[in-house]
């Protein structure tokens, strides 16, 4: 992979952390030029610079909501009048919840559904055009096996996240032949700060001794005996971004260390 992203212009919203830095990371590595994109403009700022720091390659941070329409368009612009037409995009910002579903509300719902289907929505619509019109593209979206199973405490979530894989497949099914790809990586629990965050949540409700319980519990539905890493996810991303996935569209890879097996 030392030259396949080379000349490629990738951008990655939710890229500042986690999967997407991870994804970013290796994508540089391969020679792209990348659009680190995040709702927390200091965040994205820094990780753009770490970056840099790291691999030597050409990136930006770009401070942008994907959930507003304007801030979406004002995005690609920015990566636009930096590099060039964007080649590769990686969604990967997401948020994540823990209730039931009768402890939530119809605020909770929505926010879900505007930042892991609707806003992945808007920067479909607004980098497809350029893609077909030179008639390349590869497009990864970061989605959840909840989505194909279904999980206790995570209904809304998972239901964004099947919308988004729906969403894949169909738009797939109608560009594939302008060399436009799109697929879905499906990832199993991952060490990435959004879910430290959620586990510090969940130990400081549980107290210790019951939370190393959990801990030790989850652990046993892992064939793999641990959690994944966000390199793990990574490495699956680049592979469908780049050339010798040119004939793998619309299909939705798991890399969960087999806890699902669908």
């Amino acid at each position: 992979m030392a030259e396949e992203f080379e000349g490629k212009v990738a951008l990655i919203t939710g890229g500042a952390r986690g999967i997407g830095y991870a994804s970013a990371r290796m994508l540089a590595q391969g020679g792209a030029s990348l659009v680190l994109v995040d709702i927390d403009g200091a965040r994205v700022a820094a990780a753009a610079a770490q970056l840099i720091r790291e691999t030597g390659a050409p990136a930006i941070g770009v401070k942008a909501d994907i959930t507003s329409e304007t801030d979406v368009h004002a995005m690609v612009q920015a990566a636009t009048d930096k590099f060039s037409a964007v080649d590769v995009y990686i969604s990967s910002a997401a948020v994540l919840d823990d209730k039931l579903f009768l402890q939530s509300q119809p605020a909770d719902w929505g926010r879900m559904l505007d930042v892991c289907l609707r806003g992945p929505m808007l920067c479909l619509h607004a980098l497809l055009p350029s893609m077909l019109e030179r008639k390349y593209g590869r497009v990864v979206c970061l989605a959840s096996d909840s989505a194909k199973t279904g999980q206790a405490r995570l209904s809304y979530y998972a239901a964004a996240k099947a919308g988004l894989i729906a969403l894949i497949k169909s738009i797939a099914q109608e560009v594939g032949a302008a060399g436009v790809t799109l697929n879905v990586v499906s990832p199993g629990a991952t060490n990435t700060e959004l879910r430290q965050a959620r586990e510090a949540s969940l130990r400081a409700q549980m107290g210790e001794e019951k939370y190393q319980r959990r801990v030790r519990t989850v652990l046993k539905m892992y064939p793999t005996g641990r959690l994944g890493e966000p390199d793990d996810i990574a490495a699956a991303v680049a592979f469908l971004a780049g050339e010798r996935a040119a004939w793998i569209t619309g299909q939705v890879l798991s890399v969960n260390g087999g806890f699902s097996m669908v």
